[in-house]
């Protein structure tokens, strides 16, 4: 190719002034310059994933973590059996806890949901009921 010609091809950037070679060392670099940015693609969303994956490990054991003195409320069930004069308030009073309930009556609707009682205030002597209760012993 004359100087003329490379000089025209340079300007014009024209690939029909190109040898076959020269195409093919363009078209080499070409696929050489995508190759290199999917490797670079590759390996910035691999970098990316991992700093995402220790960041998600670290604060998920951060939130977990929990002091060795910690302590828990286990809620457990008993029966008991309903005396004459007792009430459904009497009854919720022994085992009533004002850290898991809003109020008595909070606790006192779930006595009567659990046991199927629709009048609070109509209960029998010697009928069994079911009480809940907490206990921070593992039972």
């Amino acid at each position: 190719m004359s100087e003329a010609m490379r000089a025209a091809a340079s300007l014009y950037n024209n690939p029909r002034y190109f040898s076959e070679s020269e195409i093919r060392i363009r078209r080499n670099k070409i696929r050489r310059q995508k190759i290199y940015r999917r490797q670079l693609f590759l390996i910035s969303l691999v970098v990316a994933m991992m700093v995402f994956g220790g960041v998600f490990a670290a604060s998920s054991m951060l939130t977990n973590a929990q002091a060795d003195d910690a302590k828990f409320d286990y809620k457990y069930y008993k029966t008991i059996t309903v005396h004459a004069e007792d009430t459904m308030w009497d009854i919720a009073r022994v085992s009533y806890s004002g850290d898991h309930y809003h109020d008595m009556n909070s606790y006192i609707n779930e006595i009567c949901n659990i046991n199927g009682i629709s009048d609070k205030d109509d209960l029998k002597a010697g009928e069994a009921l079911i009480v809940p209760y907490y206990s921070t012993e593992f039972k």
